[in-house]
């Protein structure tokens, strides 16, 4: 009973608030990240559209709504509760409209309207909310309703790392996702993003620590570098130097992955690989097989000297497992916190990755 009373309560409101609006809901496919009506365009600056849905990264984000011609009266955005509730049922879309009140301005003539808007994730990681814009005097000459995909999801890969023996000299490196396989369930590809899916990645090779006396970009210039788009993984390098030749790395190789999905969530995965010393280059050449480098797997450290919270600073911190002999590091899932940040004088795991 009192739900119903609830509901009732909540289609009286919006009677009253959106009389002589009715909706307009934009075809799929029609621009990316903009709904469109007769006489309104709306963007929402860094969205992106993927087979036919826009998303958008969550947090704040420009919204741009241009009309043909001029509007009198005010012109208004909402943004949605983000449920993930595609339903076109009129309660939904109802409590979808209740959501944030977007203040929009207008530019000399009044045909271009703009504004910043939150877009708040839910209690899902991806999750979807309706933007509605009107316009009008008294009622709505404009009325334009279309859903978008928050993504508030971290894309994610396991990676393994073997070595091989060059032909002549020094060593070779292959990173590549694999596959998780289980007795009751097909293999699974540890690499991607739930939401909006894995964009790019990139693997960078230091010589040395590059994180030692910089911020979040690197100050020394990687030894070796790759760099993809999308699911499977797979980076073969160069010879790298072994113990004996010019540019050897004594204190091991540095290796900082980083994974970016399709509206620019970032999760970053830094590992040190034990030294390419005699005894390293001795057990790779005694295989037959490709040999399972042994390495360390380090969380993030945002804490700028001298500071407390959570700072600008990073670096390799405090090791995620030591010398893990299985030659793999990464998540088979959505990437998990792993940046350090001081708290009360003590440094704490984080629960996000810190851009």
């Amino acid at each position: 009973m009192k739900k119903l009373l609830l509901v009732l309560l909540v289609v009286a409101i919006a009677s009253f608030l959106f009389v002589g609006c009715l909706p307009t809901t934009p075809a799929e496919g029609e621009g990316e990240g903009e709904g469109e009506a007769e006489a309104a365009i709306v963007e929402i600056v860094g969205s992106v559209l993927l087979d036919g849905k826009t998303y958008v990264k969550a947090g704040v984000h420009d919204l741009i709504v241009t009309f043909a011609a001029p509007v009198a009266g005010s012109v208004d955005a909402i943004i949605g509760w983000c449920t993930g509730d595609y339903s076109k049922d009129m309660i939904d879309d109802i409590l979808a409209i209740m959501g944030e009140n977007v203040v929009l301005f207008p530019n000399a003539d009044r045909t271009v309207w703009t504004g910043s808007a939150m877009f708040e994730e839910g209690d899902y990681d991806c999750c979807a909310s309706y933007v509605m814009v009107s316009s009008g005097e008294c009622e709505d000459d404009i009325c334009i309703q279309f859903p978008v995909i928050i993504d508030n999801d971290r894309p994610y890969a396991a990676l393994e790392v073997v070595a091989d023996d060059c032909t002549c000299e020094g060593i070779s490196l292959t990173f590549s996702s694999f596959d998780l396989t289980s007795v009751c369930s097909d293999a699974e590809v540890c690499c991607g993003d739930d939401c909006s899916g894995l964009a790019s990645w990139a693997i960078d090779i230091y010589a040395e620590d590059p994180f030692d006396e910089c911020c979040d970009t690197p100050c020394v210039a990687p030894v070796y570098s790759c760099s993809g788009t999308g699911c499977p993984i797979e980076c073969v390098t160069d010879c790298l130097p072994e113990e004996g030749m010019s540019g050897y790395a004594a204190g091991g190789y540095y290796v900082l992955t980083t994974l970016l999905d399709e509206v620019g969530n970032k999760a970053r995965y830094y590992v040190l690989l034990e030294p390419f010393d005699a005894a390293f280059v001795a057990a790779v050449k005694g295989q037959t097989a490709s040999y399972k480098v042994s390495l360390t797997e380090f969380s993030q450290n945002k804490i700028a000297e001298g500071t407390t919270g959570c700072g600008v600073c990073s670096w390799f911190d405090e090791p995620i497992n030591e010398w893990y002999d299985t030659g793999e590091y990464g998540f088979c899932e959505d990437s998990p916190q792993n940046v350090d940040c001081e708290q009360n004088g003590q440094a704490q795991t984080i629960q996000t990755i810190v851009d």
